[in-house]
């Protein structure tokens, strides 16, 4: 049986942005050491790290260095190349394992290893040309979106298609090469359930989240999610599903549409923390990142427990086009926490930081933390 690495030893975390600073500081109030792993200086994670390695992730000898100096790898970032976590795994255990990267970063693999294990996916196609996008939409019937196949997030590298006329423009657009047509889903709500499996198989999770955006951008997360309880356990028996059928260990998210009639359908994967996990930090025993240090450690996993009903409000950095946000005036809201990641500039559609309200039902949380939000707005002077 492997031995656990314990507090003292060091973390490696592939990725330098707010996931993994916030899994640094979860480790180090554990009594774990960090290195990070940054394509930059002084990221939002090498700030609160013990040390940063400044290199790129196609630098397989600066990933063997980085690796040599820790005692386990993880990352926070899925669109690290698959080469490189082979490179770490020479020198380290990398948790996920690497093959995890390599189905989950690439949109069209993904879907397939979906569907070929008979799992709910909305109807898709490869397709290589704007003559193939033209075939593939008269059989998947418009409106369809097409995405470029590989490290994409955040809405970016796809589009929506109304008719056909569009092909050309859109497939270009999207960079050419290998991409995915997908019908689209006239779904209810989306939801994400954040779980985690450990190095002895055991499972955890934090329910199923509903999840609003605008832009293409997660804009408010309410958890718990208001849903029937066959639906709620549904989704979470999916998240299972997919964790053993990975063979993770650490933290998956699983996104999800609600269809009319109660259907679940995957959207995509995500192996590591998520940004509708953050209210974790604030609402439940333990955070998803807790989880995922614990998980890669060979820990026993900690409680999912949710102490009360929360919501979580991402801050971009359109906030700050009148001046710097009014502070004061969000957090003089009761169950208001404040999470900001230590960007130096704030840019239109930037993910800055996070609020978490907490209140009686998910519905008063949501309501707390879009209060909170539009309370920034009254700017105060630099």
């Amino acid at each position: 049986m492997t031995r656990p690495i314990g507090p003292g030893a060091v973390l490696g975390v592939l990725g330098s942005g707010q996931l993994g600073r916030m899994l640094a500081l979860e480790a180090r109030r554990l009594g774990y050491r960090v290195h990070v792993f940054s394509p930059e200086p002084g990221s939002p994670a090498g700030q609160v790290a013990d040390r940063e390695l400044v290199a790129s992730y196609d630098d397989a000898d600066a990933v063997r260095r980085f690796a040599r100096e820790v005692d386990v790898v993880t990352f926070e970032f899925e669109n690290v190349p698959a080469a490189s976590a082979a490179a770490a795994a020479e020198h380290a255990p990398v948790r996920p394992d690497g093959r995890v990267l390599h189905v989950t970063q690439e949109r069209l693999r993904e879907k397939s290893f979906l569907r070929q294990r008979g799992l709910p996916v909305p109807e898709f196609a490869a397709v290589s040309s704007a003559a193939e996008v033209e075939a593939a939409l008269a059989a998947l019937g418009c409106p369809a979106v097409l995405k470029s196949a590989a490290f994409g997030y955040d809405g970016k590298g796809q589009a929506r298609l109304d008719h056909a006329g569009q092909a050309a423009a859109a497939f270009a657009a999207a960079g050419g090469g290998t991409c995915i047509l997908e019908a689209c889903v006239p779904f209810e709500r989306e939801l994400s359930v954040v779980a985690a499996r450990g190095l002895d198989g055991g499972f955890a999770h934090f329910g199923a989240v509903e999840n609003r955006h605008a832009r293409h951008v997660l804009d408010l997360s309410i958890a718990p999610a208001p849903l029937p309880a066959r639906v709620a356990a549904e989704a979470v028996e999916l998240a299972r599903e997919l964790l053993e059928a990975l063979d993770v260990v650490g933290v998956l998210c699983v996104e999800l549409f609600l269809a009319p009639g109660g259907r679940l359908l995957i959207n995509e994967l995500a192996p590591r923390p998520h940004n509708s996990g953050h209210f974790t930090l604030d609402a439940c025993v333990t955070s998803q990142f807790e989880q995922q240090l614990r998980a890669v450690c060979g820990l026993p996993l900690g409680s999912t427990e949710q102490l009360r009903p929360a919501a979580m409000a991402n801050l971009l950095g359109d906030l700050w086009e009148g001046g710097e946000p009014d502070w004061p005036a969000a957090l003089a809201l009761p169950g208001v926490r404040l999470h900001l990641y230590g960007k130096a500039q704030p840019r239109p559609g930037r993910k800055m930081g996070h609020l978490t309200a907490l209140a009686a039902t998910p519905e008063d949380a949501a309501q707390r933390a879009l209060a909170a939000r539009e309370a920034l707005r009254r700017y105060s002077p630099k």
